[in-house]
């Protein structure tokens, strides 16, 4: 797990540097990961206000359930979140839309951070 933690704090940083990685989209993301309603994370999405947040700070307006493994996968760009939706692999809950945008959204971070 706390490779997951990093991965949030390397974003968190990330936005702080650089607010337009947002890609202009004010959302709220929650993360649960491992099947464990008590491992949350948060993608707060608020312009200059973005930030990351462990636990549940906000309300979620999409929230998606997968492995931490595969979370890691996702960040890094290893893995399609579309495809892993697919395969049952990632659960979303709450605003669809907003969901495909995230991999838009990980992807800026991953072209930043390079």
């Amino acid at each position: 797990m706390a490779d997951v933690k990093n991965v949030f704090k390397e974003i968190d940083k990330a936005l702080q540097a650089d607010p337009s990685l947002t890609k202009g989209v004010e959302a709220v993301y929650e993360f649960q990961l491992d099947g464990d309603e008590s491992t949350k994370y948060q993608l707060i999405l608020k312009g200059k206000n973005s930030k990351t947040a462990e636990g549940a700070e906000e309300s979620s307006d999409c929230t998606l359930h997968m492995s931490s493994d595969d979370f890691e996968k996702m960040a890094r760009g290893e893995l399609n979140g579309t495809q892993a939706f697919m395969s049952g692999r990632l659960k979303i809950k709450g605003n669809m839309g907003l969901a495909l945008k995230l991999q838009d959204i990980l992807a800026s971070y991953n072209k930043q951070k390079s």
